[in-house]
């Protein structure tokens, strides 16, 4: 049972909140524990769902079962391999690492002690984007929008890393081909990092891919649409929101003429369920960590970092600073 694993959170900035109430709300865990370097903070959450306020990482160790991490990007490694190297099982935010040689080592380490190491790839636990698996299946064109104002608390990751990552990873499953030409195009505009990104991918079997993502767009966009020769799918992540446009039959009885000025399409409103991807995703983890199901390929779960990290050398060679 999840009741029996021990639980805790660390960093509990705007992103481990949002874990520590996720987990909250998951009646079956027991939250033991939550750590923030700030201690007033995480003696707030920790009095608000009961459990024990820490501020140093180590501490947790022989009081947890498994750790949500979600400490600025910089320090994932360190923190993670404190756990790791101590036999507690590991959820941490993405990016996993800044580079692929310590993502590496933190499954290498999972690998070596059979723990569970997941990477929070939340939107994979999105309604609409868990029901788009079974709709596409033969991609052409896959076209991704996410975009949203600058967030100062995220000025260490530039968009490709904090944004972009997610489409990466959905179009990486989606396609599971060899990448034949990638390109990127971008600028710094309110930070010293890539505010603003554009990405093409083009697969060997001849699917293209077009990535946008904007942290200094005033209006929150967050959608990724599919061409395949049958249909055209939309996919809203916000509103987890699925739609599928068909070519419908032609009527009988138009001539041949008429039907050259007129098309028409039906549309289909897929039915989603419409969780809490973050709670699904921490439920997903704990089943993971109580059924020892631990990472059996780690280089396809670092697929979407390995290609966000070759976009973010490409644009630093090539980048226009604006600001």
């Amino acid at each position: 049972m999840l009741d029996s694993l021990r639980v805790g959170v660390v960093g509990v900035g705007h992103m481990g909140s949002y874990h520590v109430a996720a987990l909250s709300e998951l009646l079956e865990v027991n939250l033991v524990a939550v750590c923030d370097l700030v201690p007033s903070r995480a003696r707030e959450l920790a009095d608000r769902y009961g459990a024990e306020a820490f501020s140093d990482p180590v501490d947790l160790i022989g009081r947890v079962d498994a750790v949500a991490i979600a400490v600025p990007t910089l320090q994932h490694f360190e923190v993670s391999r404190i756990f790791l190297e101590n036999h507690i099982h590991v959820l941490v935010e993405k990016p996993i690492c800044t580079t692929m040689e310590d993502a590496r080592k933190l499954f290498d380490m999972a690998t070596k002690n059979n723990l569970v190491l997941h990477i929070g790839h939340v939107e994979r636990f999105n309604g609409a984007v868990q029901e788009l698996g079974n709709i596409v299946d033969a991609p052409t064109l896959i076209e991704c929008r996410r975009l949203g104002p600058f967030s100062p608390r995220v000025r260490e990751d530039g968009v490709v890393l904090d944004l972009m990552i997610h489409d990466l990873d959905i179009v990486l499953r989606l396609v599971d081909e060899e990448i034949d030409l990638l390109s990127a195009t971008g600028a710094s505009v309110l930070s010293d990092r890539d505010d603003v990104a554009n990405v093409q991918i083009c697969f060997a079997n001849g699917c293209l891919a077009n990535l946008t993502a904007s942290r200094m767009t005033q209006n929150k966009i967050r959608t990724l649409s599919v061409s395949q020769p049958d249909a055209f799918i939309t996919l809203d992540y916000a509103d987890q929101e699925l739609r599928i446009h068909r070519q419908a039959m032609s009527e009988h009885q138009l001539t041949r003429e008429e039907l050259k000025y007129r098309e028409q399409f039906q549309v289909e409103r897929v039915f989603v369920h419409k969780g809490n991807p973050l709670k699904l995703e921490l439920r997903h983890f704990l089943q993971s960590v109580q059924l020892l199901n631990v990472v059996s390929d780690p280089e396809k779960e670092l697929r979407s970092l390995e290609v966000a990290l070759r976009v973010v050398e490409m644009l630093k060679s090539t980048m226009p600073s604006t600001h």
